[in-house]
């Protein structure tokens, strides 16, 4: 009955620790303080070192399976969360259309599959590989967006991502970066050879070679390049 006990006990203090971290990061020094904890307690009552590492494994189980069902209301928030940032995204990038993320395979979310359904406007509901590749660009635009919304970053680089756009569809790009520079306190990095982007920037760095084998930096604030030739 005690080694019962000191093993709940363990798992029992693992999942107080582990909650008031609020933190993944501090579950696993929370569960490996309080298992070996255990683990000693029971070796000085004598137990059999086999009997006794199998029940702080029982402990270390119960831990992780509890910890998991928090980890699936977790995920799910997360997942209704980002797939409510796609939906409206989705709509302000095309002008309309629906999309939604899916969970496929399983019911549940921590072994299910996703899948990336959309019906831009004027076509039928599909999956994302059936798009042209702007239709797939501007959907794992909307995708990336959406999660970088429920999580934001101070700094956000994009590399070459309006490279499959044609102008009409670069131009909604900018606007949407426009839109969320305005909502957020995110500066965004874009890497472009496109001109149409290039020219909705703030501010520009180039580099450029004025001598053969010298490369020099070029900085250009196209707010005050406009104010001098305004």
């Amino acid at each position: 009955a005690v080694f019962v006990a000191t093993c709940l006990a363990s798992a029992v203090a693992s999942l107080m620790m582990a909650g008031f971290a609020n933190y993944p990061i501090a579950v696993a020094p929370a569960m490996g303080h309080n298992v070996y904890f255990a683990f000693a307690v029971v070796m000085g009552m004598g137990v059999p070192w086999p009997v006794a590492l199998g029940g702080v494994a029982w402990a270390g189980l119960v831990f992780v399976l509890t910890a998991s069902f928090g980890l699936r209301e977790r995920l799910i928030t997360a997942f209704e969360q980002v797939n409510t940032n796609f939906s409206m995204l989705f709509r302000h990038l095309f002008g309309g259309g629906e999309a939604n993320l899916v969970l496929v395979e399983s019911d549940d979310p921590l072994e299910a599959g996703l899948e990336i359904m959309c019906q831009p406007p004027g076509k039928k509901l599909s999956t994302l590989s059936l798009l042209s590749g702007g239709e797939q660009t501007l959907t794992a635009l909307a995708l990336i967006f959406a999660v970088f919304l429920a999580n934001p970053a101070p700094i956000c680089v994009l590399d070459e991502v309006d490279a499959p756009l044609d102008d009409a569809n670069v131009t909604r790009f900018c606007d949407l970066l426009d839109e969320m520079t305005r909502q957020g306190n995110t500066r965004f990095l874009i890497i472009t050879h496109h001109a149409v982007t290039m020219s909705r920037m703030d501010r520009l760095f180039g580099v450029t070679m004025a001598e053969q084998g010298v490369s020099q930096l070029v900085s250009v604030d196209l707010k005050r390049a406009e104010e001098m030739v305004a």
